[in-house]
């Protein structure tokens, strides 16, 4: 392998790390605040992208597109929040499951119905179809350069709304103690409303730009909330910072091992062999990465007991 090709399967893995922490940073925000499991968050991630593609289709717009991702996974989010979660705080986790899995079967269905079954496919915007040269030559593409820089400004606007402003005080506030919060005169429940809707855009902004690189489909958010999962547990539950660098590791080590394994193997077996052992061990490293985390720290990198 080159030193080129290597660096672009680098940058390959940072835009997917990237997608996944816009994932997981909601996730996470609404598992470390509510102590909420929420199965149905990659059901946002689906209908932010249909959202897009929808506009899109009908605009000619990619900006638009992104907005309304915004504005739908965000509006589906507090129609779920106040009719179905504000309901499951109070309950268990096991009841917390089966709810929000019985919402992935009900989004699903419904936007089946509305799009029907067939993908539906959202176009890079033409100023960023083609490649950029990078120093040193390198040669990548436009819109996955874009994914990685909106992704960090993305991460960085997280960083300054719950380290730096009030509401941000209030997140962490109700993390730690809702009901102290709660007495202090905060009005929890839209504390709760807010959260949740800001989890769902960051799913369906997530949504939307990936739309643009694989097919908008029903059941496109379940295995990418797989990997969220597995990103706020190395990073750690309720941590943005957390989320950030495990969704980083994640992207990379599923990347490169997908890439570099394959090689590795083929110097002592032959090229078929090699490619399929190498791309199976390479689909479980991210839990090895996991596990070894876990082993060391209990709570993810970032987390707190």
């Amino acid at each position: 392998m080159t030193t080129l090709l290597l660096i672009e399967q680098v940058l390959n893995g940072l835009q997917s790390g990237i997608m996944l922490f816009l994932m997981a940073a909601g996730l996470t925000l609404i598992f470390g605040v509510m102590g909420l499991i929420n199965l149905a968050h990659g059901s946002l991630y689906m209908i932010g992208a249909f959202a897009a593609a929808a506009v899109a289709a009908a605009t000619g717009s990619f900006l638009l597109a992104l907005f309304a991702s915004l504005v739908a996974a965000a509006a589906a989010g507090v129609v779920i929040e106040l009719a179905v979660i504000r309901r499951l705080y109070d309950r268990d986790h096991l009841d917390q499951v089966l709810a929000t899995f019985a919402l992935i079967l009900i989004l699903s269905e419904g936007t089946r119905w509305l799009f029907g079954s067939f993908p539906l496919y959202l176009d890079v915007p033409s100023v960023l179809a083609g490649p950029v040269t990078l120093p040193g030559g390198i040669a990548y593409p436009a819109y996955r350069l874009v994914i990685i820089l909106v992704g960090l400004a993305v991460a960085a606007g997280l960083f300054l709304l719950i380290g730096r402003t009030r509401i941000g005080i209030q997140i962490r506030a109700g993390e730690a103690d809702r009901e102290m919060i709660a007495a202090l005169g905060v009005n929890i429940s839209a504390l709760y409303t807010l959260v949740f809707a800001l989890g769902a855009a960051l799913a369906g902004l997530a949504g939307a730009l990936v739309g643009a690189i694989q097919s908008v489909q029903v059941g496109m958010g379940e295995p990418v909330l797989i990997l969220a999962f597995v990103v706020i547990v190395i990073g750690g539950i309720g941590s943005i910072k957390g989320a950030l660098v495990g969704a980083l590791l994640v992207g990379l080590t599923d990347t490169l091992g997908g890439v570099l394994l394959p090689l590795a193997l083929g110097g002592i077996m032959d090229a078929s062999s090699a490619t399929s052992i190498g791309s199976a061990i390479a689909s479980m490293l991210i839990y090895v990465l996991m596990a070894v985390v876990l082993i060391f720290r209990p709570t993810g990198l970032y987390g707190t007991a």
